[in-house]
């Protein structure tokens, strides 16, 4: 019988993040399946011993990693995972991580969907804020908007006079906001800091200015209101990524002790499990007061079998007039509306629901199945099978 193989976890659990709880209850279903030992050791740069033969007391490590620890593991031979983005040496190390651009993009998506046309970003130094920004400016450069952007150290809250230096650049930052705006904040207290600084302003969150903020620390997104939405990363498949990844390197090098690889070091990216909306962008901006009231109702009555007529009398205006002016806010006719929030309504059920797709079709307001496909075949080139299958498989369920 094969002994039982022993795991060091470093995953610095001693701060009060969810990602890294989470990042740890991912390795721990792994291990449970496979039988391994698992040991938190969040001094392992420490503890291995400096050089082989010394008794080294672990089979593998999965970490958020330094250059310490890299070259420690490296000089025994002893497999390690890195989780950490921001590692000084994470192109070194095999590597799970969220997939930040994907991040990026699914916010700007949702906030262009909201009928947003000014948007700003907030970033720090964090490699993974800044591909995030990165991708969320790219989305909305090429909609033809421009992205106001700004960067405020690692960690603002070190002490006071880095947190007031911080609002400082925020304010100055929100000085040249036009409003209504899409805004992204890479960081969840940031998030909760920006959205009392537009209080304070007298700008309501989500009418003037429309937040999605952080990697959904549930806690700081809910409260006090308005709730921020946010980017669900999906960090307990990372952690589970990691271990399955680290299982494979040990496999490798029990197999081949003394084989030394040239190669890139395997690093797989998890993209995010999707957009937990909130308050803070659970509405539809748009400067013209009749078509932001006709989105408004549409977002609640998609699900029925509404009209362009049904829109029109909803808020006391002829037809012609309502759809002169959508095409001139939104450039798309009501009826295009309709679809577009029918779809993503599908689209969100396919991914998170086993649902069939007879009901989803239902509730999504597209009356049959074959309706859903159609429109899905001609909006999105696939069909709504097709889109669960492909969105499922990204997410690695």
């Amino acid at each position: 019988m094969p002994a039982r193989r022993r795991i060091a976890l470093q995953l610095d659990l001693n701060w009060p993040y969810k990602r890294h709880a989470d990042v740890f209850a991912g390795t721990q279903l792994y291990a449970q399946q496979q039988g391994w030992e698992s040991v938190i050791d969040e001094y392992i740069a420490d503890t291995l011993p400096a050089r082989r033969g010394k008794g080294v007391r672990y089979d593998g490590i999965i970490a958020r990693a330094g250059r310490k620890l890299a070259e420690r593991a490296a000089q025994l031979g002893v497999p390690l995972v890195n989780v950490w983005f921001s590692s000084p040496v994470w192109r070194q190390l095999p590597g799970v991580f969220p997939d930040f651009a994907a991040s990026g993009r699914l916010v700007a998506e949702h906030l262009l969907a909201r009928g947003l046309r000014r948007f700003a970003a907030l970033s720090s130094e964090d490699r993974g804020a800044k591909r995030e920004v990165a991708a969320f400016c790219d989305v909305v450069g090429q909609a033809g908007f421009r992205c106001l952007t700004e960067k405020l150290p690692l960690d603002t809250m070190r002490t006071y006079a880095v947190q007031r230096r911080s609002e400082q650049r925020i304010n100055a930052w929100m000085q040249g906001w036009e409003l209504p705006i899409g805004v992204l904040v890479v960081k969840d207290g940031v998030g909760r800091i920006v959205a009392q600084m537009c209080h304070r302003r007298g700008w309501p969150v989500p009418q003037d200015v429309a937040i999605v903020a952080g990697s959904n620390e549930a806690t700081i997104c809910e409260h006090p209101r308005p709730s921020l939405s946010s980017v669900e990363r999906g960090y307990e498949r990372i952690g589970y990524e990691a271990a399955r990844l680290l299982d494979r390197l040990m496999h490798e090098a029990a197999e081949h002790p003394n084989h030394r690889t040239s190669s890139e070091p395997p690093q797989i990216l998890i993209p995010p499990v999707g957009l937990v909306v909130r308050e803070s962008t659970d509405f539809f901006a748009v400067e013209d007061e009749l078509v932001a009231a006709a989105l408004v109702f549409i977002a609640a009555n998609s699900h029925r079998r509404i009209s362009q007529n049904d829109v029109a009398r909803a808020v006391h205006a002829e037809t012609r007039t309502l759809q002169s002016r959508f095409r001139k806010v939104l450039d798309r006719p009501i009826a295009a509306t309709i679809r577009q929030v029918r779809v993503e309504r599908a689209k969100r059920e396919l991914v998170q629901s086993d649902r069939s797709l007879q009901e989803i079709a239902r509730d999504a307001g597209f009356g049959e199945a074959m309706r859903m496909y159609e429109v899905f075949r001609r909006e999105l080139g696939v069909t709504p099978s097709q889109y669960r299958r492909q969105r499922l498989l990204e997410r690695g369920t």
